[in-house]
């Protein structure tokens, strides 16, 4: 991990954006950061697994309801076959982007440089194998050690506590004092989760209050910002960051987000966003025994060509 250049030192290549690590891992890299986590990463986070418990970090498919951002729950069909005794189904209309879930690498581009490590618009929209898909990630799996930043928990504590249905910037300063009170070092190769307190604060809300923040516009919620987050991931050798919120950054409700991590993080460094992670009940069991760290387990969906997928995201302590 010590011949990796330091954030001010990127990019590498002379044909990347400023602050990317296009080149860092190969030109034809698929899988990012994602290469921080290395075999001797997955076997000490597989160590730290003492007595069991599991936590799936998954929302319901069907959340939220109605959708953001265009997009709308599945539709579920069973069909009973063969003199009744066998059940099928399927699902239309699933928003790989639609409740928890990764952003891929093909998901989102810089607007002046294009998709990560200087893919082309035709290399990355056309359905089956091709650059950046994400049966990349699916055909290596994501193994890791997780650190949980409590930030919600950190600022209701400390008599700041945000409305987590509003905007609130959560920058690297924040990031690094909630790490130091939880006694939670970041490591190389770690998935970072966040929780603001989105998803238990959209779980309360009534039917008539969800469809009145979907025909409002975009949700607004808490969330990461600023120039320092990209720079603390990278400088810790983050392989991949994700929180319980709609979109990773910090959002104005109606307005939304401006999304400058999405470009920050997807295209240049090639990091994964994960966002509608569920982590209220696994927080609640880090803020009982104290550890913040964790074995976690990721299966993207192996959909060839696909920008994103449902998470499928365990954690074990």
């Amino acid at each position: 991990m010590t011949d990796f250049p330091l954030f001010d030192e990127l990019p590498v290549r002379s044909d990347a954006p400023p602050e990317s690590s296009w080149g860092v891992f190969g030109d034809e890299d698929q899988v990012g950061t994602l290469n921080f986590v290395t075999p001797g990463c997955t076997r000490a986070a597989a160590g730290l697994v003492s007595d069991g418990r599991v936590f799936s970090l998954n929302w319901e498919l069907t959340l939220p309801a109605p959708g953001f951002f265009m997009r709308h729950p599945p539709r579920h069909t069973l069909v009973q076959k063969y003199d009744g005794i066998v059940v099928d189904d399927w699902v239309d209309g699933l928003y790989m982007q639609g409740s928890t879930q990764w952003d891929g690498l093909r998901h989102f581009a810089d607007a002046e440089s294009g998709w990560y490590n200087g893919a082309q618009a035709d290399e990355v929209t056309r359905a089956g194998h091709g650059r950046l898909g994400m049966e990349h990630w699916a055909q290596r799996g994501i193994a890791a050690r997780a650190v949980l930043l409590d930030v919600a928990r950190f600022l209701a504590g400390h008599g700041a506590e945000p409305d987590p249905l509003d905007h609130f910037v959560i920058d690297g300063p924040l990031l690094e004092r909630v790490a130091q009170a939880q006694a939670s070092p970041l490591l190389p190769g770690d998935v970072l989760l966040v929780r603001t307190g989105w998803v238990e604060a959209y779980s309360a809300l009534g039917s008539v209050e969800r469809e009145a923040m979907a025909a409002a516009g975009k949700p607004g919620s808490p969330g990461l910002y600023g120039a320092s987050i990209p720079r603390l991931l990278w400088d810790n050798r983050i392989a991949a960051v994700a929180a319980d919120n709609p979109s990773l950054e910090a959002a104005h409700p109606v307005i939304g987000s401006d999304l400058s991590l999405h470009r920050a993080l997807i295209p240049r460094l090639g990091m994964p966003l994960g966002e509608l992670w569920k982590l209220g009940e696994l927080a609640a069991d880090c803020a009982r025994d104290g550890r913040y760290s964790m074995f976690l387990t990721s299966s993207p969906l192996n959909l060839p060509g696909a920008s994103g997928s449902p998470a499928n995201t365990l954690a074990l302590k």
